[in-house]
């Protein structure tokens, strides 16, 4: 196996993913181009942090943005659809739930055990689902978001939430009547077990968010935001990680030189990019590269071909380190839960590498999906 087989694969998780949308923005060549019928596209890394931190010229609320699908959803105040003062109040409120403290506990009480099960049978020599143990843990996760005991965490849970994205396409920027009718059913599930977790005690999560401050809507609507943005994306990363390491012959280096493991974790959400489009809406007239906007305009940033075009998966020399984390974002929409989805990476990972003679032994990529990622990926010991 080579770059060039992990290249390779990458292209068809895509390509299964969005089978139009991939080659056609793909074959878009120069920095910036307009696309009738969709929006104007950036593809340069610098011009596309430049727009993330101009939130007096682009918002996340607008024609074609983010608050055109989830507004709806989830109402106007959550993280996903939010700007300005009141948008920066609700970050320090949840400033202290990303805490490294915290973060690791709730992976670790979450996630423990299942990562150990996970490591043992790698070592056995057991076949593992790597898609179907990240689906497990996804649901737990979710669980403890939203406060569910953890008896009922099962693969239903996320099929549930993952419903939610899977309606959403770049060519469509708002849902149907009858697939928001859908989403807010299975919100408003998840939000009644978060209502009583949030009067509750503060070993759940919502009852950490009463404690620090948010009031019950604040705390309902964050919940919300990390269950649709964070587990899916996790989902789609940690086994295309993984592939991607076993493809490259990366496994058994990182195993046997550690101070590698940081760089091919950045360089892999570098090459993966797992939400390879953000969108904003103009506000006020700007100039993207050589591209006039106005107001009312959709902007798509190409997160996946920017962070692309440096170059192949490289943790040796590290290309990722030059981009800030921007498959993250920038400025003040930079993800707040990086952290939690990094000591979740981080902990599977370290799973993995005990046994680092990894094979894949079968891998299918999903179809029609907004995430792209593995439907499954079938792992055994060498």
């Amino acid at each position: 196996m080579s770059l060039t087989d992990a290249r390779r694969w990458e292209q068809r998780v895509m390509r299964a993913a969005h089978p139009i949308a991939f080659p056609l923005l793909s074959a878009m060549r120069g920095p910036v181009r307009r696309i009738p019928g969709l929006g104007v596209l950036v593809k340069d890394a610098a011009l596309l942090r430049a727009t993330l931190m101009d939130t007096e010229g682009f918002t996340k609320n607008g024609p074609g943005a983010p608050s055109d699908l989830w507004t709806p959803v989830l109402g106007p105040s959550v993280l996903l659809n939010m700007e300005g003062a009141e948008h920066g109040a609700l970050r320090r409120k949840l400033g202290p739930l990303f805490a490294p403290a915290f973060v690791d506990a709730l992976v670790a009480s979450s996630l423990g055990e299942a990562t150990r099960e996970l490591a043992d049978a790698l070592a056995r020599g057991d076949g593992v689902d790597l898609v179907a143990h990240s689906r497990r843990s996804a649901s737990a996760v979710i669980a403890k978001l939203v406060g569910l005991d953890a008896s009922v965490v099962d693969d239903e849970l996320f099929a549930r939430v993952s419903r939610v994205t899977g309606f959403v396409t770049l060519a469509r920027p708002r849902l149907t009547p009858p697939q928001l009718a859908v989403a807010r059913g299975i919100l408003a599930e998840l939000g009644e077990h978060a209502k009583r977790a949030y009067a509750g005690d503060e070993s759940t999560v919502p009852g950490r968010m009463r404690a620090l401050g948010l009031d019950e809507r604040e705390a309902l609507g964050a919940v919300a935001a990390f269950v649709l943005t964070g587990t899916e994306t996790i989902v789609s990363y940690v086994p295309r990680l993984a592939a991607i390491l076993i493809d490259s012959g990366w496994l058994p280096r990182l195993a046997a030189s550690p101070e590698y493991v940081d760089a091919a974790v950045a360089e892999g959400l570098r090459v993966t990019t797992p939400s390879p489009m953000m969108l904003r809406s103009v506000v006020a007239p700007r100039t993207i590269g050589r591209v006039a906007v106005r107001p009312g305009e959709r902007i798509l940033l190409g997160t996946y071909w920017a962070n692309r075009a440096l170059g192949e998966f490289d943790p040796a020399t590290n290309p990722a380190a030059q981009l800030k984390q921007l498959w993250f974002g920038a400025g003040t929409h930079y993800c707040l839960g990086a952290p939690l989805a990094m000591a979740q990476i981080r902990l599977t990972l370290d799973a993995l590498l005990e046994t680092p003679t990894l094979r894949v032994v079968s891998r299918r990529p999903s179809r029609g999906v907004l995430i792209p990622s593995y439907a499954s990926l079938h792992l055994e010991r060498s």
